[in-house]
């Protein structure tokens, strides 16, 4: 069964937008009454969940290297406090220093301090337990595609996307010193960095090895000796853990780009003086033409859907539906994600969302974020 959207809130006269995780303003039916859109504020099942378990959000949900130190942490993060040129906006990332989601988060924060995590569920807890301001997390791979595990983290946490970050990764093959590369016999990364690099590892004829994180393996192999292994990573990674670059460029598209999602407590103000892009989740009843009649309402505005992505719901996977001529039938029940290239500050985008609840039983606005054109 799908999950009706859990909160509401009124409309008020001033026709505001506001940005993900809210009720938006300003779409009015055709007889001129505002219309209201229900939007989730919490995760898909609900902000009742603590309620009917008696049990509160506390730190003992921390994992690992969070519960370290607690009583030493410095004290919670406010609003004003968080500043807007990047000086000391604390990042959590998912790896180790020098991982090429570290790399990302400085190409958008230049000056920030990183705060590595052992998974990307940790990553989340950081922000929402107030140890960082923003997590980081990649989304997407020109070559690998979608990383759906982070789609379904996106909906099981609270957190707004605030910005993206295009990210061309620049594969090394590393190795310890005075090792060169006939003397590898097997080389360690994380699985997509060996699928990237799949040429130049053929040609060498090693074994490939997969590791959790590219930073993670170059500091394996520095900190075991191990002298007949090399490491696909970053030349950052080779800086910090002391190792020799062997081989620059190695990935077989000279454009591998990663998107990552820049994710915050709060969202941001949408604008209108620069390109923004709006990210959403919904379901759908089951019904012929469902899908196509909920995608037109963006482009009988002209808005342009940048990536469409469909993920198995967890709570309730597949649906049985009564057919007179086929019988009792099961199909997988699916959620929607969908970026598109217009702010909610945008009449089109409201309007857009206001037509899609028509028949959308569960719409959820992601974050409202201005575009990386920076590539």
């Amino acid at each position: 069964m799908a999950l009706k959207c859990v909160a509401v809130m009124d409309w008020p006269d001033s026709g505001r937008s506001i940005a993900s995780g809210v009720v938006f303003h300003g779409v009015r039916n055709s007889n001129g009454e505002p219309r209201k859109i229900f939007v989730s504020l919490g995760r898909f099942s609900g902000p009742a969940d603590n309620q009917k378990t008696g049990k509160s959000s506390t730190g003992n949900d921390v994992p690992g290297k969070l519960c370290r130190n607690l009583v030493s942490l410095p004290k919670p993060l406010t609003i004003s406090a968080t500043p807007n040129d990047g000086t000391k906006v604390r990042i959590s990332f998912k790896g180790s220093p020098g991982s090429f989601t570290e790399d990302a988060a400085l190409k958008a924060y230049p000056n920030c301090e990183t705060i590595p995590c052992d998974d990307f569920e940790e990553a989340f807890k950081a922000v929402e337990l107030w140890l960082a301001e923003k997590a980081i997390l990649p989304i997407e791979n020109s070559s690998g595609g979608s990383i759906h595990h982070n789609y379904d983290l996106l909906l099981r946490h609270r957190l707004h996307i605030v910005g993206e970050v295009q990210f061309v990764a620049n594969f090394c093959l590393l190795a310890r010193a005075g090792i060169r590369e006939e003397k590898l016999k097997c080389v360690l990364s994380h699985p997509q960095a060996l699928a990237s690099s799949d040429v130049v590892q053929t040609q060498l004829g090693v074994a490939r090895e997969n590791i959790d994180d590219t930073a993670s393996a170059a500091q394996y192999v520095a900190s075991n000796g191990l002298r007949d292994a090399g490491v696909v990573a970053s030349a950052r990674a080779a800086e910090i853990y002391g190792l020799n670059i062997l081989a620059d460029r190695i990935q077989d598209d000279p454009d591998n780009i990663t998107r990552f999602l820049v994710l915050a407590r709060d969202p941001i103000m949408p604008r209108t003086d620069k390109p923004f892009k709006t990210s959403i989740v919904f379901t759908l009843d089951e019904g012929p033409g469902v899908l196509t009649k909920a995608l037109a309402v963006f482009a009988l505005r002209e808005i342009n859907l940048t990536k469409i992505e469909s993920r198995p719901q967890k709570m309730m996977a597949l649906r049985v539906v009564d057919d007179s001529n086929t019988g009792r039938a099961k199909y997988f029940d699916y959620l929607f994600y969908i970026d598109f290239e217009a702010s909610m500050a945008d009449p089109r985008a409201q309007n857009a969302l206001g037509h899609l609840q028509e028949f959308a039983t569960f719409l959820r606005i992601l974050g409202c974020y201005p575009m990386d054109t920076s590539l």
